[in-house]
């Protein structure tokens, strides 16, 4: 296999304070990798620094083999990479396929430098890649449903289907599974299975759920004070005893 995303001795400081340290990252075509690491990490640096939500001090990221420091965020949209959020970012008082067509019309014309006067219908390929979208996460039935009457699973699932709208070879997914039930949980987890098989997704996971994480990984790379202290796969991330001191306090994962 080959790297879909590098970063290359990724830096970022925020005044005194270095949120990541030289980060080196691989990301492998078609895999699962779990970042994990405490609270204060740097994990959400990290991602935010993929999606070009912030700028590094210093290194490097590559996709596909090219440099993508210089891109704006809808740019690095465009170029295949997408994100859903910790927290559920919907138009709560459209319906879910209103929802679907937004972020498809986004993703189809970037920064919106389009007629907005034109009717939507007229945009085949957007309403083809919103049903497709819905499809994918299980909420064609539902489309005419107002986003906010939405169970709270299902409203992330409409999150993850944004993020797909732009069919992206890579996902970020941020805690996908936070504050839902077990139900929910276990609805999620095999979503994420389903959208790595069947849309051959490579997906960047951060999760807390050590029990998701361990059972769904390819890899897993773990993050202490802003650099890698561990990576590879999940039992032999498992058994690190630097990764159980920096996560549990030496407690066996």
């Amino acid at each position: 296999m080959s790297a879909i995303l590098e970063t290359d001795g990724l830096v970022k400081e925020f005044g005194g304070l270095t949120a990541t340290d030289h980060v080196n990252l691989s990301i492998e075509q078609g895999e699962l990798l779990s970042l994990i690491g405490p609270n204060g990490a740097g994990k959400s640096t990290l991602i935010n620094l993929i999606t070009r939500m912030l700028e590094e001090t210093e290194g490097d990221i590559r996709f596909e083999g090219e440099s993508i420091v210089d891109l704006e965020p809808h740019e690095v949209v465009q170029r295949g990479i997408g994100k859903s959020f910790q927290t559920a970012s919907i138009f709560p008082d459209l319906s879910v396929e209103e929802n679907a067509n937004i972020a498809s019309l986004g993703a189809e014309h970037g920064s919106f430098r389009f007629n907005f006067l034109t009717h939507r219908n007229s945009y085949p390929e957007v309403e083809k890649r919103t049903l497709s979208m819905l499809d994918a996460v299980g909420l064609r039935d539902q489309r005419d449903v107002r986003a906010a009457d939405l169970p709270y699973g299902d409203k992330r699932r409409l999150e993850i289907g944004i993020a797909l709208a732009s069919e992206p070879s890579l996902l970020l997914m941020d805690e996908p599974t936070a504050g839902m039930s077990p139900e929910e949980t276990q609805a999620t987890v095999q979503l994420i299975k389903d959208l790595q098989e069947d849309l051959d997704l490579t997906i960047l996971l951060v999760e807390h759920d050590m029990e998701i994480v361990f059972s769904i990984s390819d890899r897993i790379a773990v993050l202490n004070r802003g650099s890698i202290i561990a990576e590879g796969p999940p039992a032999e991330v498992q058994g690190d005893p630097s990764v159980q001191e920096a996560y549990l306090g030496g407690v066996e994962l």
